[in-house]
Protein backbone atom coordinates (compact mmCIF):
# COMPACT_ATOMS: atom_id res chain seq x y z
CA UNK A 1 0.00 0.00 0.00
CA UNK A 2 2.92 2.50 1.03
CA UNK A 3 4.42 2.17 -2.43
CA UNK A 4 0.92 2.45 -4.35
CA UNK A 5 0.32 5.97 -2.21
CA UNK A 6 4.10 7.26 -3.22
CA UNK A 7 3.65 6.89 -6.73
CA UNK A 8 0.44 9.03 -6.93
CA UNK A 9 0.79 10.83 -9.48
CA UNK A 10 1.76 14.75 -9.26
CA UNK A 11 3.38 17.14 -11.68
CA UNK A 12 3.02 14.63 -14.37
CA UNK A 13 -0.47 14.64 -14.16
CA UNK A 14 -0.94 17.95 -14.15
CA UNK A 15 -2.07 20.41 -17.48
CA UNK A 16 0.38 22.61 -19.41
CA UNK A 17 2.23 25.57 -17.55
CA UNK A 18 0.42 28.37 -18.85
CA UNK A 19 -2.80 26.24 -18.04
CA UNK A 20 -3.94 26.98 -14.39
CA UNK A 21 -6.60 25.71 -11.99
CA UNK A 22 -9.70 27.04 -12.53
CA UNK A 23 -9.33 27.83 -15.96
CA UNK A 24 -6.95 27.91 -19.43
CA UNK A 25 -4.72 31.39 -19.17
CA UNK A 26 -2.34 32.17 -22.17
CA UNK A 27 1.27 31.97 -21.87
CA UNK A 28 1.64 36.06 -21.85
CA UNK A 29 -0.35 39.16 -21.56
CA UNK A 30 -2.56 38.99 -24.25
CA UNK A 31 -3.83 42.83 -23.89
CA UNK A 32 0.30 43.80 -23.03
CA UNK A 33 1.58 42.20 -26.48
CA UNK A 34 -1.34 43.31 -28.64
CA UNK A 35 -0.97 47.11 -27.93
CA UNK A 36 2.67 46.66 -28.02
CA UNK A 37 2.05 45.25 -32.08
CA UNK A 38 -0.40 47.48 -32.52
CA UNK A 39 2.20 50.81 -32.17
CA UNK A 40 4.52 49.18 -33.78
CA UNK A 41 2.63 48.45 -36.81
CA UNK A 42 0.77 51.84 -36.63
CA UNK A 43 4.77 53.26 -36.10
CA UNK A 44 5.90 51.61 -39.24
CA UNK A 45 2.87 53.01 -41.47
CA UNK A 46 3.20 56.55 -40.29
CA UNK A 47 7.07 56.45 -40.72
CA UNK A 48 6.39 55.25 -44.06
CA UNK A 49 3.85 57.94 -44.91
CA UNK A 50 5.87 61.07 -43.25
CA UNK A 51 9.66 60.33 -44.53
CA UNK A 52 8.45 59.21 -48.13
CA UNK A 53 8.90 62.89 -49.72
CA UNK A 54 12.07 63.52 -47.15
CA UNK A 55 14.05 60.24 -47.91
CA UNK A 56 13.32 61.02 -51.73
CA UNK A 57 14.76 64.07 -51.54
CA UNK A 58 17.95 62.86 -49.61
CA UNK A 59 18.79 59.55 -50.24
CA UNK A 60 16.81 59.43 -53.67
CA UNK A 61 14.77 56.88 -53.07
CA UNK A 62 11.16 57.21 -51.30
CA UNK A 63 11.03 54.31 -49.30
CA UNK A 64 14.70 54.32 -47.33
CA UNK A 65 13.55 54.95 -44.04
CA UNK A 66 10.74 53.11 -44.29
CA UNK A 67 13.01 49.98 -45.07
CA UNK A 68 15.43 50.71 -42.76
CA UNK A 69 12.34 50.31 -39.90
CA UNK A 70 11.23 47.34 -40.97
CA UNK A 71 15.01 45.98 -40.15
CA UNK A 72 14.57 48.15 -36.92
CA UNK A 73 11.38 46.28 -36.50
CA UNK A 74 12.84 42.48 -37.18
CA UNK A 75 15.96 43.32 -34.81
CA UNK A 76 13.88 44.31 -32.18
CA UNK A 77 12.13 41.08 -32.95
CA UNK A 78 14.99 39.34 -32.39
CA UNK A 79 15.95 41.10 -29.23
CA UNK A 80 13.00 40.54 -27.96
CA UNK A 81 12.78 37.25 -28.04
CA UNK A 82 16.22 36.64 -26.39
CA UNK A 83 15.39 39.10 -23.84
CA UNK A 84 12.18 36.89 -23.11
CA UNK A 85 14.10 33.86 -23.01
CA UNK A 86 16.65 34.58 -20.01
CA UNK A 87 15.26 33.92 -17.15
CA UNK A 88 14.68 36.77 -14.32
CA UNK A 89 17.40 35.95 -11.90
CA UNK A 90 19.78 35.92 -14.53
CA UNK A 91 19.17 39.48 -15.20
CA UNK A 92 18.87 40.37 -11.11
CA UNK A 93 22.63 38.83 -10.72
CA UNK A 94 23.48 41.25 -13.57
CA UNK A 95 22.57 44.26 -12.27
CA UNK A 96 25.83 45.64 -11.23
CA UNK A 97 27.61 44.41 -14.71
CA UNK A 98 24.45 46.06 -16.53
CA UNK A 99 25.00 49.28 -14.83
CA UNK A 100 28.71 49.60 -15.14
CA UNK A 101 27.99 48.67 -19.01
CA UNK A 102 25.28 52.01 -18.89
CA UNK A 103 28.16 53.81 -17.33
CA UNK A 104 30.86 52.86 -20.10
CA UNK A 105 28.29 53.96 -22.63
CA UNK A 106 27.50 57.15 -21.42
CA UNK A 107 31.39 57.82 -21.00
CA UNK A 108 32.26 56.58 -24.41
CA UNK A 109 29.65 58.23 -26.41
CA UNK A 110 31.21 61.63 -25.43
CA UNK A 111 34.90 60.68 -26.93
CA UNK A 112 35.45 62.55 -30.40
CA UNK A 113 35.54 59.43 -32.95
CA UNK A 114 33.14 56.90 -30.69
CA UNK A 115 30.35 59.34 -30.33
CA UNK A 116 28.73 60.77 -33.25
CA UNK A 117 27.29 64.33 -33.35
CA UNK A 118 23.94 65.39 -34.56
CA UNK A 119 22.42 68.99 -33.94
CA UNK A 120 24.60 69.63 -31.49
CA UNK A 121 24.19 66.80 -29.60
CA UNK A 122 26.45 63.91 -29.44
CA UNK A 123 24.23 61.09 -28.12
CA UNK A 124 24.85 58.18 -30.98
CA UNK A 125 27.61 55.23 -30.88
CA UNK A 126 28.25 54.16 -34.89
CA UNK A 127 27.72 50.28 -34.91
CA UNK A 128 27.81 49.58 -38.97
CA UNK A 129 24.71 50.45 -39.73
CA UNK A 130 22.82 51.16 -36.62
CA UNK A 131 23.49 53.95 -34.44
CA UNK A 132 23.32 53.08 -30.99
CA UNK A 133 21.81 56.30 -28.36
CA UNK A 134 23.69 55.41 -25.27
CA UNK A 135 21.30 56.72 -23.19
CA UNK A 136 18.45 54.52 -24.03
CA UNK A 137 20.68 51.49 -23.07
CA UNK A 138 21.52 53.52 -19.98
CA UNK A 139 18.11 53.97 -18.70
CA UNK A 140 17.82 50.11 -19.23
CA UNK A 141 20.61 49.53 -17.30
CA UNK A 142 19.70 51.65 -14.17
CA UNK A 143 16.33 50.43 -13.99
CA UNK A 144 17.48 46.62 -13.63
CA UNK A 145 20.50 47.73 -11.49
CA UNK A 146 18.02 49.55 -8.74
CA UNK A 147 15.45 46.74 -8.62
CA UNK A 148 18.05 44.34 -7.56
CA UNK A 149 19.62 47.31 -4.93
CA UNK A 150 15.92 47.39 -4.09
CA UNK A 151 15.32 44.05 -3.22
CA UNK A 152 19.12 43.65 -1.27
CA UNK A 153 18.15 47.30 0.86
CA UNK A 154 14.58 47.29 1.05
CA UNK A 155 14.17 47.40 4.82
CA UNK A 156 17.04 50.18 4.48
CA UNK A 157 14.92 52.05 1.64
CA UNK A 158 11.71 51.99 4.04
CA UNK A 159 13.31 52.96 7.19
CA UNK A 160 16.48 55.52 6.85
CA UNK A 161 17.59 58.27 4.64
CA UNK A 162 20.88 55.95 4.35
CA UNK A 163 18.71 53.20 2.18
CA UNK A 164 17.42 56.17 -0.12
CA UNK A 165 20.16 58.30 -0.88
CA UNK A 166 22.41 55.53 -1.43
CA UNK A 167 21.23 55.09 -5.23
CA UNK A 168 21.67 58.77 -5.73
CA UNK A 169 24.91 58.00 -6.47
CA UNK A 170 25.18 56.39 -9.35
CA UNK A 171 21.56 58.48 -10.44
CA UNK A 172 24.00 61.69 -10.24
CA UNK A 173 27.06 60.38 -12.29
CA UNK A 174 24.36 59.06 -14.63
CA UNK A 175 22.64 62.38 -15.19
CA UNK A 176 25.73 64.44 -15.22
CA UNK A 177 26.86 62.51 -18.43
CA UNK A 178 23.44 63.19 -19.88
CA UNK A 179 23.83 66.79 -19.65
CA UNK A 180 27.21 66.55 -21.04
CA UNK A 181 25.95 65.13 -24.37
CA UNK A 182 23.29 66.78 -24.10
CA UNK A 183 20.17 65.07 -23.54
CA UNK A 184 17.97 67.20 -21.20
CA UNK A 185 15.10 64.90 -21.49
CA UNK A 186 16.84 61.64 -21.13
CA UNK A 187 17.73 63.36 -17.84
CA UNK A 188 14.58 64.06 -16.74
CA UNK A 189 12.53 61.13 -17.59
CA UNK A 190 15.89 59.36 -16.13
CA UNK A 191 15.36 60.94 -12.94
CA UNK A 192 11.46 60.27 -12.54
CA UNK A 193 11.77 56.78 -13.21
CA UNK A 194 13.89 56.30 -10.20
CA UNK A 195 11.95 58.37 -7.97
CA UNK A 196 9.22 56.20 -8.81
CA UNK A 197 10.76 53.12 -8.45
CA UNK A 198 11.96 53.99 -4.79
CA UNK A 199 8.86 55.45 -4.04
CA UNK A 200 6.87 52.54 -4.80
CA UNK A 201 9.57 50.35 -2.70
CA UNK A 202 7.79 52.02 0.32
CA UNK A 203 10.22 55.13 0.87
CA UNK A 204 8.26 57.68 3.43
CA UNK A 205 6.27 59.98 1.75
CA UNK A 206 7.71 63.04 3.78
CA UNK A 207 11.07 61.65 2.31
CA UNK A 208 8.85 61.40 -1.26
CA UNK A 209 7.98 65.06 -0.92
CA UNK A 210 11.49 66.56 -0.08
CA UNK A 211 13.48 64.58 -2.63
CA UNK A 212 10.83 65.51 -5.38
CA UNK A 213 10.22 69.49 -4.25
CA UNK A 214 14.68 69.40 -4.33
CA UNK A 215 14.39 67.43 -8.05
CA UNK A 216 12.02 69.98 -9.45
CA UNK A 217 13.84 72.70 -8.66
CA UNK A 218 16.77 71.38 -10.08
CA UNK A 219 15.12 70.17 -12.86
CA UNK A 220 13.95 74.28 -13.25
CA UNK A 221 17.10 75.29 -12.48
CA UNK A 222 19.02 73.27 -15.71
CA UNK A 223 16.10 74.21 -17.55
CA UNK A 224 17.30 78.25 -17.10
CA UNK A 225 21.03 78.06 -16.98
CA UNK A 226 21.65 76.96 -20.86
CA UNK A 227 20.37 79.87 -23.23
CA UNK A 228 19.47 77.30 -25.84
CA UNK A 229 16.91 75.86 -23.16
CA UNK A 230 15.59 79.28 -22.53
CA UNK A 231 14.64 79.87 -26.11
CA UNK A 232 12.99 77.10 -26.08
CA UNK A 233 11.24 78.12 -22.92
CA UNK A 234 10.18 81.46 -24.37
CA UNK A 235 9.32 80.22 -27.61
CA UNK A 236 6.90 77.61 -26.12
CA UNK A 237 4.94 79.57 -24.01
CA UNK A 238 4.06 81.70 -27.60
CA UNK A 239 5.11 80.15 -30.78
CA UNK A 240 3.32 82.66 -32.61
CA UNK A 241 5.36 85.55 -31.68
CA UNK A 242 8.12 84.52 -33.72
CA UNK A 243 6.55 81.41 -36.25
CA UNK A 244 9.40 81.69 -38.84
CA UNK A 245 12.39 81.43 -35.94
CA UNK A 246 12.13 79.59 -32.17
CA UNK A 247 8.55 78.71 -32.82
CA UNK A 248 8.42 77.30 -36.52
CA UNK A 249 8.59 73.91 -35.12
CA UNK A 250 5.86 74.02 -32.88
CA UNK A 251 3.84 76.26 -34.89
CA UNK A 252 3.87 73.90 -37.72
CA UNK A 253 2.87 70.75 -35.67
CA UNK A 254 -0.19 72.91 -34.05
CA UNK A 255 -1.30 73.55 -37.88
CA UNK A 256 -0.56 69.92 -38.48
CA UNK A 257 -3.38 69.26 -35.66
CA UNK A 258 -5.98 71.70 -36.82
CA UNK A 259 -6.06 70.38 -40.50
CA UNK A 260 -6.62 66.72 -38.92
CA UNK A 261 -9.61 68.24 -37.14
CA UNK A 262 -11.96 65.01 -36.24
CA UNK A 263 -11.26 62.52 -38.96
CA UNK A 264 -8.03 63.18 -40.63
CA UNK A 265 -7.06 64.61 -44.26
CA UNK A 266 -6.61 60.71 -45.27
CA UNK A 267 -3.29 58.43 -44.92
CA UNK A 268 -0.69 59.78 -46.96
CA UNK A 269 -2.33 63.12 -47.51
CA UNK A 270 -0.32 65.37 -44.94
CA UNK A 271 1.01 69.00 -45.85
CA UNK A 272 3.14 69.27 -42.76
CA UNK A 273 5.13 66.43 -44.03
CA UNK A 274 6.09 68.10 -47.19
CA UNK A 275 9.49 69.61 -45.92
CA UNK A 276 7.22 72.55 -43.36
CA UNK A 277 7.34 69.93 -40.03
CA UNK A 278 10.88 69.43 -39.28
CA UNK A 279 11.88 65.70 -37.56
CA UNK A 280 8.22 64.69 -39.18
CA UNK A 281 8.93 60.98 -39.28
CA UNK A 282 10.98 61.08 -36.00
CA UNK A 283 10.29 63.45 -33.21
CA UNK A 284 6.99 64.72 -34.84
CA UNK A 285 5.56 61.75 -36.34
CA UNK A 286 2.47 61.99 -34.17
CA UNK A 287 1.52 65.33 -35.30
CA UNK A 288 1.59 64.14 -38.92
CA UNK A 289 -0.77 60.76 -37.83
CA UNK A 290 -3.17 63.60 -35.95
CA UNK A 291 -3.11 65.47 -39.49
CA UNK A 292 -3.86 62.25 -41.23
CA UNK A 293 -6.24 60.66 -39.44
CA UNK A 294 -7.73 63.07 -37.36
CA UNK A 295 -8.26 63.31 -33.17
CA UNK A 296 -10.13 60.21 -33.59
CA UNK A 297 -6.66 58.62 -34.69
CA UNK A 298 -4.76 60.48 -31.99
CA UNK A 299 -6.56 59.34 -29.15
CA UNK A 300 -6.75 55.99 -30.26
CA UNK A 301 -3.02 55.89 -29.92
CA UNK A 302 -3.46 57.47 -26.57
CA UNK A 303 -5.33 54.47 -25.29
CA UNK A 304 -3.00 52.15 -26.80
CA UNK A 305 -0.51 53.41 -24.68
CA UNK A 306 -2.84 54.04 -21.35
CA UNK A 307 -3.75 49.93 -21.75
CA UNK A 308 0.14 49.18 -22.27
CA UNK A 309 1.09 51.22 -19.17
CA UNK A 310 -1.37 49.80 -17.05
CA UNK A 311 -0.70 46.15 -17.47
CA UNK A 312 2.73 46.76 -17.02
CA UNK A 313 1.71 48.19 -13.78
CA UNK A 314 -0.94 45.30 -13.05
CA UNK A 315 2.15 42.86 -13.65
CA UNK A 316 4.52 44.73 -11.43
CA UNK A 317 1.58 44.74 -8.79
CA UNK A 318 1.09 40.85 -9.00
CA UNK A 319 4.78 40.67 -8.27
CA UNK A 320 4.80 42.54 -5.12
CA UNK A 321 1.62 40.14 -3.76
CA UNK A 322 3.36 37.50 -4.75
CA UNK A 323 6.60 38.80 -2.92
CA UNK A 324 8.77 38.37 -6.04
CA UNK A 325 9.80 42.14 -5.45
CA UNK A 326 12.62 42.39 -7.81
CA UNK A 327 10.24 41.53 -10.64
CA UNK A 328 7.60 44.10 -9.57
CA UNK A 329 10.36 46.92 -9.36
CA UNK A 330 11.60 46.84 -12.77
CA UNK A 331 8.54 46.00 -14.15
CA UNK A 332 7.43 49.89 -12.34
CA UNK A 333 10.55 50.77 -13.82
CA UNK A 334 9.94 50.30 -17.54
CA UNK A 335 6.20 51.67 -16.91
CA UNK A 336 7.98 54.98 -15.92
CA UNK A 337 10.27 55.05 -18.77
CA UNK A 338 7.56 54.41 -21.38
CA UNK A 339 4.79 56.80 -19.71
CA UNK A 340 7.47 59.73 -19.19
CA UNK A 341 8.77 59.56 -22.89
CA UNK A 342 4.93 59.12 -24.18
CA UNK A 343 3.81 61.73 -22.03
CA UNK A 344 6.64 64.67 -22.93
CA UNK A 345 6.28 63.56 -26.42
CA UNK A 346 2.79 63.68 -26.36
CA UNK A 347 2.86 67.31 -24.94
CA UNK A 348 5.85 68.56 -26.49
CA UNK A 349 3.46 67.87 -30.00
CA UNK A 350 0.65 69.37 -28.78
CA UNK A 351 2.23 72.13 -27.72
CA UNK A 352 1.86 71.52 -23.68
CA UNK A 353 5.43 71.17 -23.30
CA UNK A 354 8.69 72.72 -24.29
CA UNK A 355 10.74 71.06 -27.23
CA UNK A 356 12.77 67.92 -26.15
CA UNK A 357 14.36 65.38 -28.63
CA UNK A 358 12.79 62.29 -27.19
CA UNK A 359 11.03 59.61 -29.44
CA UNK A 360 7.78 58.62 -29.55
CA UNK A 361 8.44 54.59 -27.92
CA UNK A 362 7.13 51.70 -30.11
CA UNK A 363 6.25 54.32 -32.66
CA UNK A 364 8.63 56.86 -33.34
CA UNK A 365 11.81 56.28 -35.93
CA UNK A 366 15.13 55.21 -34.34
CA UNK A 367 16.71 52.19 -34.02
CA UNK A 368 17.98 52.60 -30.71
CA UNK A 369 14.51 53.11 -29.30
CA UNK A 370 12.59 50.39 -30.86
CA UNK A 371 15.42 47.54 -29.93
CA UNK A 372 15.31 48.98 -26.06
CA UNK A 373 11.40 49.39 -25.64
CA UNK A 374 10.94 46.24 -27.32
CA UNK A 375 13.15 44.47 -24.72
CA UNK A 376 11.52 45.89 -21.92
CA UNK A 377 8.16 44.75 -23.05
CA UNK A 378 9.52 41.17 -23.84
CA UNK A 379 10.97 41.54 -20.20
CA UNK A 380 7.76 42.63 -18.38
CA UNK A 381 6.02 39.47 -20.29
CA UNK A 382 8.90 37.29 -19.44
CA UNK A 383 7.80 38.55 -15.48
CA UNK A 384 4.22 37.90 -16.21
CA UNK A 385 5.29 34.33 -17.29
CA UNK A 386 7.41 33.49 -14.31
CA UNK A 387 4.83 34.62 -12.17
CA UNK A 388 1.90 32.78 -13.93
CA UNK A 389 4.45 29.49 -13.44
CA UNK A 390 4.90 30.15 -9.78
CA UNK A 391 1.14 30.19 -9.53
CA UNK A 392 0.62 27.20 -10.97
CA UNK A 393 3.46 25.22 -9.17
CA UNK A 394 2.07 26.52 -5.49
CA UNK A 395 -1.55 25.23 -6.91
CA UNK A 396 -0.76 22.14 -8.67
CA UNK A 397 1.67 20.64 -6.27
CA UNK A 398 -0.79 21.23 -3.10
CA UNK A 399 -3.65 19.27 -5.02
CA UNK A 400 -1.63 15.75 -5.40
CA UNK A 401 -0.54 16.44 -1.21
CA UNK A 402 -4.09 16.42 -0.60
CA UNK A 403 -4.96 12.89 -2.31
CA UNK A 404 -2.07 11.47 -1.03
CA UNK A 405 -3.55 12.07 2.98
CA UNK A 406 -6.70 11.36 2.02
CA UNK A 407 -5.31 7.60 0.54
CA UNK A 408 -3.50 6.85 3.81
CA UNK A 409 -6.25 7.59 5.75
CA UNK A 410 -8.68 5.26 4.40
CA UNK A 411 -5.82 2.97 4.35
CA UNK A 412 -6.04 2.85 7.97
CA UNK A 413 -2.28 1.20 8.41
CA UNK A 414 -0.36 4.25 8.22
CA UNK A 415 0.74 7.06 10.45
CA UNK A 416 -1.18 9.88 8.45
CA UNK A 417 1.10 12.88 10.23
CA UNK A 418 4.30 10.60 9.29
CA UNK A 419 3.42 10.87 5.32
CA UNK A 420 2.69 14.11 5.33
CA UNK A 421 6.20 15.26 7.72
CA UNK A 422 7.68 13.46 4.63
CA UNK A 423 5.99 14.63 1.85
CA UNK A 424 5.70 18.64 3.09
CA UNK A 425 9.88 18.92 2.87
CA UNK A 426 9.97 17.48 -0.80
CA UNK A 427 7.39 19.50 -2.16
CA UNK A 428 5.37 22.40 -0.07
CA UNK A 429 8.69 23.87 1.60
CA UNK A 430 11.22 24.80 -1.70
CA UNK A 431 7.73 26.96 -2.88
CA UNK A 432 7.24 28.22 0.51
CA UNK A 433 10.84 29.57 0.81
CA UNK A 434 11.15 30.91 -2.13
CA UNK A 435 7.83 33.36 -1.54
CA UNK A 436 9.09 34.34 1.68
CA UNK A 437 12.11 35.77 0.59
CA UNK A 438 11.04 36.85 -2.66
CA UNK A 439 13.05 34.88 -4.91
CA UNK A 440 12.71 35.69 -8.92
CA UNK A 441 12.96 31.92 -9.69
Amino acid sequence: MTSQVMKTPQLQTMPRWFSLPGGAVMPFDPWLLATAVALVLTGFVMITSASMDVAAQKFGGAFFFSQRHGIFIVLSAIGAVITYKIPISLWQRSGPYLLLAGFLLLVAVLIPGIGREVNGSRRWISAGPLNLQASEIAKFCMVIYLGGYLVRRLAEVRTSWKGVVKPGLPLAFFVFLLLLEPDYGAAVVLMGSVMGMIFLSGMRFGQFILILVSAVGLVGLLGVIQPYRMARLKSFQDPWADPFGAGYQLSQAQIAFGRGDWFGEGLGNSVQKLFYLPEAHTDFVYSVLAEELGFLGAITVVILYAILITRIFLIGRQAEKQRQFFMGYIAYGFGFILAGQALINIGVNVGALPTKGLTLPLLSYGGSSLLVCTAMIALVLRIDVELKRMRFAEAGVAKPEKTKTLAVKRAGTFDEVGVEQEASPRNSGPAKKDFAEGSPS
